[in-house]
Protein backbone atom coordinates (compact mmCIF):
# COMPACT_ATOMS: atom_id res chain seq x y z
CA UNK A 1 0.00 0.00 0.00
CA UNK A 2 1.28 3.50 -0.60
CA UNK A 3 -0.15 6.67 0.01
CA UNK A 4 0.46 10.14 -1.75
CA UNK A 5 4.00 9.66 -3.19
CA UNK A 6 5.00 9.60 0.46
CA UNK A 7 5.05 6.15 2.18
CA UNK A 8 4.79 2.59 1.57
CA UNK A 9 3.64 -0.10 3.89
CA UNK A 10 4.30 -3.66 3.02
CA UNK A 11 2.92 -6.90 5.24
CA UNK A 12 6.04 -8.88 6.27
CA UNK A 13 4.06 -11.19 8.03
CA UNK A 14 0.86 -12.59 9.29
CA UNK A 15 -0.38 -15.09 11.86
CA UNK A 16 -4.41 -15.46 11.46
CA UNK A 17 -5.50 -14.36 15.17
CA UNK A 18 -2.09 -13.85 16.46
CA UNK A 19 0.20 -11.32 14.87
CA UNK A 20 0.43 -8.80 11.59
CA UNK A 21 4.08 -7.41 10.84
CA UNK A 22 4.26 -4.65 8.47
CA UNK A 23 7.58 -2.63 7.30
CA UNK A 24 6.53 1.30 6.74
CA UNK A 25 8.75 3.35 4.73
CA UNK A 26 8.47 6.91 5.36
CA UNK A 27 9.41 9.44 2.50
CA UNK A 28 8.16 13.00 3.73
CA UNK A 29 8.51 14.92 6.25
CA UNK A 30 11.84 12.80 6.33
CA UNK A 31 12.88 9.33 4.97
CA UNK A 32 13.05 6.53 7.48
CA UNK A 33 11.13 3.37 8.32
CA UNK A 34 9.47 1.07 11.01
CA UNK A 35 8.93 -1.86 11.81
CA UNK A 36 4.85 -2.57 13.02
CA UNK A 37 3.33 -4.68 14.84
CA UNK A 38 -0.33 -5.82 15.59
CA UNK A 39 -0.46 -8.70 18.32
CA UNK A 40 -3.96 -9.89 19.38
CA UNK A 41 -4.43 -12.11 22.51
CA UNK A 42 -7.52 -13.63 23.91
CA UNK A 43 -9.27 -11.31 26.61
CA UNK A 44 -12.45 -13.26 27.72
CA UNK A 45 -14.91 -12.56 25.12
CA UNK A 46 -13.11 -10.28 23.69
CA UNK A 47 -9.11 -9.45 22.09
CA UNK A 48 -6.58 -7.33 23.50
CA UNK A 49 -5.01 -5.48 20.56
CA UNK A 50 -1.21 -4.35 21.03
CA UNK A 51 -0.20 -2.07 18.41
CA UNK A 52 3.50 -0.92 18.39
CA UNK A 53 5.90 0.45 16.23
CA UNK A 54 10.05 0.84 16.17
CA UNK A 55 11.62 3.02 13.85
CA UNK A 56 14.95 3.00 12.39
CA UNK A 57 17.35 5.12 10.37
CA UNK A 58 16.49 8.66 12.99
CA UNK A 59 18.92 11.65 11.67
CA UNK A 60 19.62 14.28 14.50
CA UNK A 61 17.36 16.44 12.87
CA UNK A 62 14.62 13.59 12.43
CA UNK A 63 15.23 13.34 16.38
CA UNK A 64 14.43 17.23 17.08
CA UNK A 65 11.71 17.24 15.25
CA UNK A 66 10.06 14.69 16.82
CA UNK A 67 10.85 16.70 20.67
CA UNK A 68 9.62 20.19 19.25
CA UNK A 69 6.48 18.45 17.51
CA UNK A 70 6.44 15.88 20.23
CA UNK A 71 5.96 12.85 17.69
CA UNK A 72 4.85 10.61 20.37
CA UNK A 73 1.78 12.17 20.95
CA UNK A 74 1.36 12.90 16.88
CA UNK A 75 1.49 9.44 16.16
CA UNK A 76 -0.12 8.38 19.35
CA UNK A 77 -3.55 10.03 18.72
CA UNK A 78 -3.15 8.42 15.15
CA UNK A 79 -2.72 4.66 16.69
CA UNK A 80 -5.94 5.07 19.25
CA UNK A 81 -7.80 6.59 15.95
CA UNK A 82 -6.94 3.71 13.83
CA UNK A 83 -7.75 1.20 17.23
CA UNK A 84 -11.27 2.59 17.78
CA UNK A 85 -11.45 2.33 14.20
CA UNK A 86 -10.68 -1.66 14.46
CA UNK A 87 -12.78 -2.19 17.24
CA UNK A 88 -15.77 -0.71 15.37
CA UNK A 89 -15.24 -2.75 12.37
CA UNK A 90 -14.24 -6.12 13.96
CA UNK A 91 -17.61 -5.65 16.76
CA UNK A 92 -19.59 -4.89 13.59
CA UNK A 93 -18.82 -8.51 12.18
CA UNK A 94 -18.48 -6.56 8.52
CA UNK A 95 -15.09 -7.00 6.55
CA UNK A 96 -13.15 -3.29 6.12
CA UNK A 97 -14.45 -3.32 3.00
CA UNK A 98 -18.02 -3.52 3.16
CA UNK A 99 -17.88 -0.09 5.07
Amino acid sequence: MTWAGEGKMTLTESQPSDLLKIKVNFVKPFEGSSDTEFAFKPAGDQTAVTWSMHGHNHSFIQEAFCLVMNGKKMIGDDMEKGLAQLKTVAESGKSASDN
